[in-house]
């Protein structure tokens, strides 16, 4: 391998900045399961060495790829050609928490569990709750616009940030935003960063709206003789007063792989199931609890169930959780899509998919946050039995055109990475994928930030 450029080495302490083999294997990767060639893996600690290291990359020319913890699924995080991949483990300092304004700064390699308990001592949350939580960074939760369960009443990441400090791709710190949960003022560069993958700048420093814990809450889960009983059931839900903090769907064969692997006792009726989750005070829990009840229930509903503890809550999660290691045990392969649709589109959309699935001889199961109309697509195969990788990756065409056919779009949380780079033309019209290079460009005058990546060539 070359060795370094003197600016690059000048730009960090040594022990910042890594090209040992190992190191670059370890961080060459992301959860898409893809690899990519590493030419050194910086780690900084400041924003000012962040951007020292910004400007030597620009003045050389070398690729950069900002990475958090390495949960995306999309490819986002992985280089495609030799670059430098800047890693922000170090900088995971939660500034400063201002329960009274509601805003927490954080630097961008906090972790979200860790921020989450710091919150929750002083009564307040972020909403954003991606099932990688546990692990995954604030930053890398920014750069993908993440969302979860909770998403249908509280938002995802772009709902619920104030401002943002990050570097572009010539080294400029660029400060948007404002402490403040009002602002008009100018273009709204806070949340075009959101979303933006580490192609337009990369993230030192946010300022997070912040909710108040909710005093209480109560699950419930209803189960359906038909999908589109239970899609019925969901426009119901999101047509009335009462917000479910959290809607979540399994279709027929979800349902049938944790009855039959996981061991939960599920009526052998269901072909849909809605898992339901209400928050709020104790007061009006009560209340909200049966305007949800009574929106669930309706024709086809074959079971609606209420936790009465908070044992039995995690009980009725249980069969939500199981689904994805027992897929990882159903095929060698999964493509994992997070599709969305208007919510009214929803029984259209589960219907195709189970159309496609026979089409193309692909075995589809489905997940989701119905609330939002954002299904978790997995088409499972393996690919030492014949064409079965060529049969997924055609299905997968099949399934984005179904999905924009019904006024949706390819990606509710995930991103966009490398998985639907090439999609994005059958998504929007040329003229704004020429608006979205052009500002690529400014943001990033010398193609240096996570080139490839989101917009297609």
């Amino acid at each position: 391998m070359k060795p370094l450029p003197q600016a690059l080495r000048d730009a960090l302490p040594a022990t910042a900045l890594l090209s040992d083999a190992a190191s670059c294997a370890v961080y060459g990767y992301d959860n898409s399961k893809r690899h990519g060639p590493v030419l050194a893996v910086a780690l900084p600690d400041s924003e000012a060495q962040v951007q020292a290291l910004v400007r030597a990359c620009a003045a050389e020319r070398l690729p950069m790829v900002a990475r958090g913890r390495g949960t995306a699924t999309t490819g986002a995080a992985v280089p495609l050609a030799p670059s430098v991949v800047v890693c922000f483990e170090r900088m995971q300092r939660i500034v400063h928490i201002a329960p009274g304004d509601r805003y927490a700064q954080v630097e961008p390699g906090v972790i979200n569990g860790d921020l989450q308990r710091a919150l929750a001592g002083h009564g307040f949350f972020w909403p954003p709750d991606p099932t990688s939580a546990p692990y995954s960074t604030v930053g890398g939760n920014l750069a993908c616009n993440a969302g979860g369960p909770r998403t249908v009443k509280y938002g995802a990441c772009r709902d619920n940030i104030l401002g943002l400090r990050f570097v572009s791709g010539s080294g400029e710190l660029i400060v948007c935003g404002s402490f403040t949960s009002k602002g008009a003022v100018a273009y709204d560069l806070t949340r075009l960063l959101v979303g933006s993958e580490g192609t337009l700048g990369l993230i030192t420093q946010a300022t997070l709206k912040l909710t108040p814990l909710p005093q209480a809450r109560a699950g419930l889960r209803a189960l359906y003789d038909s999908i589109d009983s239970a899609a019925a059931a969901v426009s119901r839900l999101m047509a009335q007063a009462a917000t479910p903090s959290a809607l979540e769907f399994m279709d027929a064969r979800a349902i049938e792989l944790v009855r039959s692997r996981a061991g939960l006792a599920l009526p052998e009726s269901a072909q849909a199931l809605l898992l339901i989750e209400a928050d709020g005070s104790r007061a009006a829990l009560g209340d909200t609890v049966t305007a949800i009840a009574a929106a669930a229930q309706g024709p086809g509903c074959v079971e609606l169930r209420q936790a009465t503890d908070e044992a039995e809550q995690q009980e009725l999660w249980a069969a939500r959780k199981a689904l994805s290691p027992i897929l990882r045990s159903l095929a060698p392969r999964k493509i994992n899509e997070d599709v969305v649709v208007p919510v009214t589109r929803l029984p259209e959309l589960t219907r195709g998919l189970q159309q496609l699935g026979a089409q193309h001889q692909t075995l589809i199961v489905c997940f989701g946050h119905a609330g939002n109309g954002n299904l978790h697509v997995n088409l499972l195969y393996d690919p030492a039995a014949g064409d079965a990788e060529t049969r997924a990756r055609n299905c997968l065409a099949a399934v984005f055109d179904l999905v924009i056919a019904l006024d949706g779009t390819l990606s509710g949380e995930h991103g966009i990475g490398i998985d639907k780079r090439d999609f994005l033309p059958r998504a929007m019209p040329a003229e704004t994928l020429t608006l979205m290079r052009a500002i690529k460009d400014q943001f990033d005058p010398h193609g240096i930030l996570n080139p490839g990546k989101v917009l297609p060539a």
